[in-house]
Protein backbone atom coordinates (compact mmCIF):
# COMPACT_ATOMS: atom_id res chain seq x y z
CA UNK A 1 0.00 0.00 0.00
CA UNK A 2 1.50 3.25 -0.98
CA UNK A 3 2.17 5.85 1.79
CA UNK A 4 -0.30 8.84 1.89
CA UNK A 5 1.30 12.11 1.36
CA UNK A 6 0.69 15.08 4.21
CA UNK A 7 -1.52 17.53 3.41
CA UNK A 8 1.10 20.53 2.52
CA UNK A 9 2.96 18.26 0.04
CA UNK A 10 -0.11 17.48 -2.20
CA UNK A 11 -1.10 21.14 -1.98
CA UNK A 12 2.69 22.36 -3.36
CA UNK A 13 2.42 18.87 -5.77
CA UNK A 14 -1.02 20.26 -7.03
CA UNK A 15 0.52 23.80 -7.47
CA UNK A 16 3.48 22.45 -9.63
CA UNK A 17 1.51 20.60 -12.27
CA UNK A 18 -0.81 23.71 -12.68
CA UNK A 19 1.62 26.15 -13.39
CA UNK A 20 4.31 24.01 -15.31
CA UNK A 21 3.72 24.88 -19.06
CA UNK A 22 4.62 22.32 -21.64
CA UNK A 23 6.98 23.16 -24.40
CA UNK A 24 5.65 23.99 -28.09
CA UNK A 25 5.54 20.62 -30.27
CA UNK A 26 8.71 21.35 -32.04
CA UNK A 27 10.76 22.17 -29.03
CA UNK A 28 9.88 18.30 -27.30
CA UNK A 29 12.74 16.03 -26.81
CA UNK A 30 12.62 13.26 -29.42
CA UNK A 31 10.94 10.58 -28.19
CA UNK A 32 11.17 7.12 -29.97
CA UNK A 33 8.49 4.66 -29.30
CA UNK A 34 9.36 1.62 -31.35
CA UNK A 35 13.09 1.69 -31.64
CA UNK A 36 12.71 -2.11 -32.39
CA UNK A 37 10.27 -2.52 -34.72
CA UNK A 38 10.91 0.10 -37.31
CA UNK A 39 12.20 -0.77 -40.36
CA UNK A 40 15.75 0.44 -41.63
CA UNK A 41 16.36 -0.37 -44.81
CA UNK A 42 20.36 -0.76 -45.62
CA UNK A 43 22.33 0.67 -48.68
CA UNK A 44 21.63 -0.71 -51.89
CA UNK A 45 18.45 -1.72 -51.85
CA UNK A 46 16.34 -1.31 -55.16
CA UNK A 47 13.03 -0.02 -54.56
CA UNK A 48 10.47 1.82 -57.31
CA UNK A 49 8.75 5.16 -56.54
CA UNK A 50 5.60 5.77 -58.56
CA UNK A 51 3.60 9.13 -57.51
CA UNK A 52 1.58 8.75 -61.19
CA UNK A 53 -0.31 6.73 -63.29
CA UNK A 54 -1.83 3.46 -62.88
CA UNK A 55 0.20 1.83 -60.40
CA UNK A 56 2.30 -1.47 -61.36
CA UNK A 57 2.48 -3.48 -58.30
CA UNK A 58 4.43 -6.20 -60.35
CA UNK A 59 8.16 -4.58 -60.18
CA UNK A 60 9.96 -7.11 -58.69
CA UNK A 61 11.94 -4.55 -56.01
CA UNK A 62 11.65 -4.88 -52.31
CA UNK A 63 10.90 -1.22 -52.07
CA UNK A 64 7.86 0.60 -53.21
CA UNK A 65 7.33 4.66 -52.50
CA UNK A 66 3.96 5.46 -53.43
CA UNK A 67 1.37 8.59 -52.55
CA UNK A 68 -0.42 8.29 -49.75
CA UNK A 69 -3.77 9.54 -50.23
CA UNK A 70 -3.83 8.29 -53.69
CA UNK A 71 -3.90 4.74 -52.30
CA UNK A 72 -5.59 3.14 -50.00
CA UNK A 73 -4.80 0.09 -47.12
CA UNK A 74 -5.44 -2.16 -49.63
CA UNK A 75 -3.16 -1.39 -52.10
CA UNK A 76 -0.45 -1.66 -49.16
CA UNK A 77 -1.47 -4.52 -48.14
CA UNK A 78 -1.32 -6.06 -51.44
CA UNK A 79 2.78 -4.83 -52.05
CA UNK A 80 3.17 -6.17 -48.34
CA UNK A 81 2.09 -9.82 -49.58
CA UNK A 82 4.14 -9.59 -52.89
CA UNK A 83 6.99 -8.76 -50.22
CA UNK A 84 7.36 -5.30 -50.26
CA UNK A 85 7.93 -2.56 -47.97
CA UNK A 86 5.62 0.29 -48.44
CA UNK A 87 6.84 4.15 -48.31
CA UNK A 88 4.30 7.15 -47.98
CA UNK A 89 4.76 10.31 -50.02
CA UNK A 90 3.86 12.98 -48.37
CA UNK A 91 4.24 16.49 -48.70
CA UNK A 92 5.54 18.29 -45.15
CA UNK A 93 6.76 21.35 -46.59
CA UNK A 94 5.10 22.92 -49.15
CA UNK A 95 0.73 22.84 -49.33
CA UNK A 96 -0.99 21.31 -52.13
CA UNK A 97 -4.35 23.04 -52.92
CA UNK A 98 -5.78 19.47 -54.36
CA UNK A 99 -5.46 17.41 -51.14
CA UNK A 100 -8.58 16.39 -49.17
CA UNK A 101 -7.15 18.32 -46.20
CA UNK A 102 -6.00 21.59 -48.55
CA UNK A 103 -8.93 23.75 -46.26
CA UNK A 104 -7.19 22.96 -42.73
CA UNK A 105 -4.28 24.80 -43.63
CA UNK A 106 -4.99 28.52 -42.51
CA UNK A 107 -4.05 30.97 -45.26
CA UNK A 108 -0.89 32.60 -42.82
CA UNK A 109 0.79 29.59 -43.23
CA UNK A 110 0.88 29.96 -47.37
CA UNK A 111 3.68 31.27 -48.71
CA UNK A 112 4.71 31.63 -52.48
CA UNK A 113 4.55 29.23 -55.20
CA UNK A 114 7.54 26.06 -55.15
CA UNK A 115 6.85 25.33 -59.29
CA UNK A 116 4.30 22.84 -59.12
CA UNK A 117 0.98 24.22 -59.93
CA UNK A 118 -1.09 24.22 -57.20
CA UNK A 119 1.30 23.92 -54.44
CA UNK A 120 3.34 26.90 -52.06
CA UNK A 121 5.25 26.59 -49.47
CA UNK A 122 4.47 26.22 -45.84
CA UNK A 123 5.67 28.71 -43.59
CA UNK A 124 7.61 26.19 -41.45
CA UNK A 125 8.03 28.70 -37.89
CA UNK A 126 4.61 27.88 -37.12
CA UNK A 127 4.99 23.99 -35.65
CA UNK A 128 2.16 25.37 -33.82
CA UNK A 129 0.36 25.02 -36.69
CA UNK A 130 1.82 22.35 -38.60
CA UNK A 131 2.58 19.85 -35.74
CA UNK A 132 -1.37 18.59 -35.66
CA UNK A 133 -1.99 18.73 -39.54
CA UNK A 134 1.09 16.92 -40.27
CA UNK A 135 0.27 14.20 -37.03
CA UNK A 136 -2.96 13.73 -39.25
CA UNK A 137 -1.10 12.90 -42.12
CA UNK A 138 1.13 10.65 -40.73
CA UNK A 139 -1.37 8.88 -38.44
CA UNK A 140 -3.52 8.70 -42.39
CA UNK A 141 0.03 6.48 -43.16
CA UNK A 142 0.07 4.33 -40.30
CA UNK A 143 -3.59 3.29 -40.53
CA UNK A 144 -2.88 2.52 -43.86
CA UNK A 145 0.13 -0.01 -43.17
CA UNK A 146 2.79 2.02 -44.80
CA UNK A 147 6.20 0.95 -43.38
CA UNK A 148 8.24 4.71 -43.80
CA UNK A 149 7.18 8.43 -44.82
CA UNK A 150 9.07 10.23 -47.45
CA UNK A 151 8.52 13.53 -45.81
CA UNK A 152 8.92 16.12 -49.22
CA UNK A 153 9.78 19.85 -49.81
CA UNK A 154 11.96 19.28 -46.95
CA UNK A 155 14.46 22.19 -47.72
CA UNK A 156 12.54 25.37 -48.12
CA UNK A 157 15.18 27.50 -45.99
CA UNK A 158 16.84 27.64 -49.16
CA UNK A 159 14.12 28.30 -51.42
CA UNK A 160 12.20 31.72 -52.47
CA UNK A 161 8.96 30.45 -49.88
CA UNK A 162 8.13 34.24 -49.43
CA UNK A 163 9.20 33.39 -45.12
CA UNK A 164 12.75 34.65 -43.84
CA UNK A 165 13.08 30.96 -43.04
CA UNK A 166 16.61 30.31 -41.33
CA UNK A 167 18.62 27.00 -41.20
CA UNK A 168 17.65 27.07 -38.01
CA UNK A 169 13.74 26.61 -38.61
CA UNK A 170 14.77 24.29 -41.10
CA UNK A 171 15.95 21.87 -38.79
CA UNK A 172 13.97 22.30 -35.51
CA UNK A 173 11.33 21.58 -38.29
CA UNK A 174 12.24 18.29 -39.63
CA UNK A 175 13.33 16.81 -36.59
CA UNK A 176 9.39 17.74 -35.54
CA UNK A 177 8.45 15.43 -38.80
CA UNK A 178 10.61 12.82 -38.11
CA UNK A 179 10.21 12.52 -34.60
CA UNK A 180 6.27 12.50 -35.25
CA UNK A 181 6.82 9.52 -38.11
CA UNK A 182 8.98 7.70 -35.38
CA UNK A 183 6.60 7.92 -32.42
CA UNK A 184 4.37 6.05 -34.77
CA UNK A 185 6.57 3.51 -35.84
CA UNK A 186 7.62 4.82 -39.13
CA UNK A 187 10.95 5.49 -40.64
CA UNK A 188 11.57 8.96 -42.15
CA UNK A 189 13.94 9.56 -45.00
CA UNK A 190 15.54 13.11 -45.46
CA UNK A 191 14.32 14.24 -48.77
CA UNK A 192 17.79 16.41 -50.47
CA UNK A 193 18.28 18.95 -48.13
CA UNK A 194 21.86 18.10 -48.17
CA UNK A 195 23.65 21.09 -46.69
CA UNK A 196 21.85 19.71 -42.79
CA UNK A 197 23.15 16.32 -43.54
CA UNK A 198 25.42 16.40 -41.19
CA UNK A 199 22.94 17.45 -37.87
CA UNK A 200 19.92 15.24 -39.22
CA UNK A 201 22.08 12.25 -39.76
CA UNK A 202 20.97 10.83 -36.44
CA UNK A 203 17.16 11.75 -37.01
CA UNK A 204 16.86 9.88 -40.09
CA UNK A 205 16.35 6.55 -41.33
CA UNK A 206 17.42 7.06 -44.93
CA UNK A 207 17.64 9.60 -47.55
CA UNK A 208 15.94 10.23 -50.86
CA UNK A 209 17.49 12.33 -53.40
CA UNK A 210 16.92 13.94 -56.85
CA UNK A 211 19.99 14.51 -59.50
CA UNK A 212 22.65 14.48 -57.04
CA UNK A 213 24.71 13.32 -60.50
CA UNK A 214 23.13 15.83 -62.14
CA UNK A 215 24.30 18.63 -59.65
CA UNK A 216 28.08 16.70 -58.83
CA UNK A 217 27.16 16.20 -55.14
CA UNK A 218 26.23 12.47 -54.90
CA UNK A 219 29.49 11.96 -52.68
CA UNK A 220 27.75 14.51 -50.00
CA UNK A 221 25.00 11.55 -49.20
CA UNK A 222 27.98 9.14 -48.49
CA UNK A 223 27.52 9.61 -44.26
CA UNK A 224 23.98 7.60 -44.55
CA UNK A 225 25.84 4.87 -46.44
CA UNK A 226 28.54 4.94 -43.94
CA UNK A 227 25.66 5.06 -41.25
CA UNK A 228 24.32 1.83 -42.93
CA UNK A 229 21.22 3.40 -43.87
CA UNK A 230 19.93 3.08 -47.90
CA UNK A 231 20.45 6.63 -50.08
CA UNK A 232 17.58 5.96 -52.59
CA UNK A 233 17.90 8.35 -55.80
CA UNK A 234 16.69 8.81 -59.01
CA UNK A 235 18.09 10.82 -62.02
CA UNK A 236 15.89 12.34 -64.71
CA UNK A 237 15.72 11.23 -68.70
CA UNK A 238 17.16 12.61 -70.96
CA UNK A 239 19.70 12.07 -68.81
CA UNK A 240 21.36 8.53 -69.58
CA UNK A 241 22.40 5.54 -66.92
CA UNK A 242 26.07 7.29 -67.12
CA UNK A 243 25.61 8.21 -63.34
CA UNK A 244 24.96 4.42 -62.78
CA UNK A 245 28.78 2.98 -62.15
CA UNK A 246 29.57 6.14 -59.60
CA UNK A 247 26.20 5.74 -58.19
CA UNK A 248 27.50 1.58 -57.37
CA UNK A 249 30.43 2.51 -55.93
CA UNK A 250 29.10 5.15 -53.59
CA UNK A 251 26.43 2.04 -52.41
CA UNK A 252 23.19 4.04 -53.41
CA UNK A 253 20.20 2.55 -54.40
CA UNK A 254 20.09 4.42 -57.95
CA UNK A 255 17.73 4.28 -61.11
CA UNK A 256 16.91 6.41 -63.64
CA UNK A 257 13.28 7.74 -64.03
CA UNK A 258 10.63 10.31 -66.14
CA UNK A 259 9.77 13.18 -64.21
CA UNK A 260 6.42 12.66 -64.42
CA UNK A 261 7.20 9.73 -61.70
CA UNK A 262 5.18 7.26 -63.43
CA UNK A 263 5.81 2.83 -63.79
CA UNK A 264 9.11 3.73 -66.18
CA UNK A 265 12.15 2.73 -64.18
CA UNK A 266 15.88 1.86 -65.60
CA UNK A 267 17.55 0.70 -62.38
CA UNK A 268 21.03 0.90 -62.10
Amino acid sequence: MRRLLPFTAVLLLLLAACTTTAPPPGDRAPVDRAPVDRWRPKPGVAWQWQLSGRLDPTVDVPVYDIDGFDHPAATVADLHRRGRKVICYLSTGAWEEFRPDARKFPAALLGKGNGWPGERWLDIRRTDLLAPLMAARLDMCRAKGFDAVEPDNMDGYANETGFPLTAADQLRYNRLVARLAHERGLSVGLKNDLDQIPELLPDFDFAVDEQCAQYEECERLTPFVRAGKAVFHVEYAPATDAFCPEARRLGLSSMLKKEDLGAWRKPC
